[in-house]
């Protein structure tokens, strides 16, 4: 590869990079010959999913070691990731954990471990990674949320309640950044079949991360705004949002 295709090939960043949705949507980017910046904390991982866009058509692979949870540590990180290519045309923060729920309401360190990892920690980066976007002023910064976030719910509120917080800050930073040029997507996945969600019995709203990776990386390319995918998402958490108070109590959603 010639030293002027590297240098125009897309530059790409991905937090959380082992995730099967990080990995469905950098395998895409890889076949545009994109060069990409793995971030996560598994260093063994993140090497062996680097050779493996390599050999899927990336320009050029970097790796860089961060735990999200050490908020110290993250802007180091960054800082080494994008001195890569002077910068990133495309950040994904797509790292996070489902906690279990009945745990989450029996102890608050385990609700404010699942708060820390799916909440904090990414509000932390994202702050860090739109200034850079600004200055930059030009790039998508996008973040995997969550419809559960749209509406607290027994079955799940303590996550619930983490991706709210992402999606109204992406929401606030989507205001923010638009005079910039800068785009912020705030990607709300259903239920995607995943190890995180091994243990749950799979139905027909379920969904592959290679089939919400097509959506993703197509809403990279020129949306501004909320993604629900699969497309039937967004109808089914607007039901749930409108449904009446007295009406929604007496439901076990």
């Amino acid at each position: 590869m010639s030293a002027a295709t590297l240098q125009s090939a897309p530059r790409v960043l991905v937090i959380g990079a082992t995730s099967s949705i990080a990995m469905a949507v950098m395998r895409r980017y890889a076949q545009r010959g994109a060069r990409i910046c793995l971030v996560g904390r598994r260093v063994n991982a993140l090497h062996d999913a680097a050779a493996d866009l390599l050999v899927r058509g990336a320009a050029a692979t970097r790796s860089v070691e961060l735990d999200a949870l050490d908020i110290a540590q993250q802007r180091p990180a960054l800082d080494a990731a994008w001195s890569s290519w002077a910068g990133f045309d495309v950040a994904l923060i797509a790292h996070g954990t489902l906690p279990d729920q009945p745990r989450a309401a029996a102890s608050v360190a385990d609700m404010l471990l699942g708060f820390d990892t799916n909440s904090r920690s990414v509000l932390a980066l994202l702050t860090d990674l739109a200034n850079r976007f600004e200055a930059q002023r030009s790039g998508v910064l996008a973040v995997i949320s969550s419809p559960a976030g749209d509406r607290g719910r027994a079955s799940n509120y303590a996550y619930g309640a983490a991706k709210a917080a992402v999606t109204n800050f992406a929401s606030g930073l989507r205001h923010r950044l638009h005079a910039s040029g800068v785009r912020v997507v705030t990607i709300l996945p259903g239920f995607v079949d995943t190890p995180m969600t091994a243990g749950f019995q799979k139905g027909p709203l379920w969904a592959t991360p290679e089939r919400v990776a097509v959506d993703i990386v197509k809403a990279l390319d020129c949306r501004n705004g909320n993604l629900y995918t699969p497309w039937f998402w967004r109808w089914v958490m607007l039901l749930v949002r409108h449904l009446p108070e007295p009406l929604f109590l007496r439901t076990k959603l």
